[in-house]
């Protein structure tokens, strides 16, 4: 498969398993996001349509992967920045935030939320929280697009 063509199929595929994972962790282990965190999926969310609309509109496709992988990248520095509030290397810039589901009493519902913390990691894996693997992938993920684009282009 050509370089760039594999740096599209990437742009598409990095945010999609990322947010997947995101989702499948909220849903499915009840693992709530902070509101860093969903600072964090806004960008997956774009690269998905960037890296989606690249497979339709060929003229602009080199562009389109271009801007996927700039929304993968912020979404990773969006990560390596909470994963550093939650291991308590600088401050964040919000408060703590909290879910909950609208229906019945409102009052209830708010004082029954959980309180989702960003300077906590709720998981981790080998030292590692959601945020800290997030930028890793994201970052990672981005800079073999980048190299995979300027290599494609190289042809």
């Amino acid at each position: 498969m050509p370089p760039r063509r594999t740096a599209q199929l990437l742009a598409l595929l990095i945010p999609l398993g990322l947010i997947a994972g995101a989702l499948t962790s909220q849903y499915g282990f009840g693992l709530f996001p902070c509101e860093m965190c969903m600072w964090q999926r806004w960008p997956h969310y774009t690269a998905i349509v960037l890296a989606a609309l690249s497979f339709v509109v060929r003229p602009a496709r080199d562009p389109l992967v271009w801007m996927a992988t700039l929304a993968i990248a912020i979404s990773g520095a969006i990560g390596a920045f909470h994963a550093g509030v939650e291991y308590g290397w600088w401050e964040g810039l919000t408060r703590c935030a909290t879910n909950f589901a609208t229906g019945g009493n409102a009052l209830d519902a708010i004082l029954n939320a959980p309180l989702i913390r960003c300077d906590v990691a709720p998981w981790d894996l080998y030292g590692v929280s959601l945020a800290g693997w997030n930028a890793i992938f994201s970052l990672g993920g981005a800079l073999v697009i980048a190299l995979l684009m300027l290599k494609g282009r190289r042809r």
